[in-house]
């Protein structure tokens, strides 16, 4: 079992940035594919960027070159730095693991362990 505690959401205005963590606990990183994903009322759960227990990373191409994805195995904590925030940013942050064996990156069923979300609110 993995908990995940989600942190640094809040109200930002346009071209802003934020810092969003993720905290593990129950179990460390190792071995686990992390992700971040977002949802607004009435939408589906949309992907936002991962990261694998190597390193490697993955984007969605709405938030590439905006948004970088990070990690601390040594704290068990998954970071995702947005800048150049747009308004349809907006959404709930969820972040997300998935242990072996591995789905795709960019799909939500793909992850066995959600936490509870961030509220992440960019003005226009």
């Amino acid at each position: 079992q993995v908990q995940l505690v989600e942190s640094g959401g809040g109200l930002v205005q346009s071209g802003g940035s934020l810092r969003l963590s993720c905290a593990a606990s129950g179990r460390t990183f190792t071995g686990l594919t992390m992700g971040w994903f977002r949802q607004t009322p009435g939408k589906e759960r949309e992907f936002v960027a991962a990261v694998t227990w190597g390193g490697g990373t993955s984007y969605s191409d709405s938030v590439r070159g905006r948004f970088t994805i990070s990690k601390d195995n040594v704290k068990d904590t998954m970071y995702l730095q947005m800048n150049g925030l747009k308004p349809e940013d907006t959404g709930t942050y969820y972040c997300a693991a998935d242990p072996p064996p591995f789905g795709y990156v960019s799909l939500a069923g793909s992850y066995d362990y959600w936490g509870q979300g961030t509220l992440v609110t960019v003005s226009p």
